[in-house]
């Protein structure tokens, strides 16, 4: 029997996808809203849920994770701040995906990640 794989490869070796997912999480926290295409925009959602959900518990190691991948001080701050604050109650689902059509040089389906308010 042949198991399905969990995650997207992202047409990139593993740690260029690590890179690309640690960065583009970064924006997302600061900014609280990027466009992407669809599949990257799908595995980010992953990520950030993720990284979010590590914030939310407040302790020590769950800190050292998350600093893991988000190296900007800033946006630790605002993750551990004013993100960990606003979604204290939710249980999960801090993200949502929008689709944005698609982009005009290759017709890749396009996608409006934002952090839900």
């Amino acid at each position: 029997m042949i198991k399905a794989h969990s995650r997207r490869k992202l047409s990139r070796t593993s740690s260029h996808r690590q890179a690309l997912l640690r960065n583009m999480s970064t924006s997302l926290i600061l900014n609280e809203k990027i466009t992407t295409t669809m599949p990257k925009a799908k595995e980010l959602q992953r990520f950030v849920e993720r990284l979010i959900t590590l914030a939310k518990a407040g302790r020590e190691k769950s800190f050292r994770s998350v600093s893991r991948d988000i190296k900007d001080r800033k946006v630790l701050e605002k993750l551990y701040g004013v993100i960990s604050e606003r979604y204290g109650a939710r249980k999960g689902g801090y993200t949502r995906l929008f689709n944005a059509g698609y982009r005009k040089g290759d017709a890749a389906s396009m996608a409006v990640i934002k952090l839900i308010q």
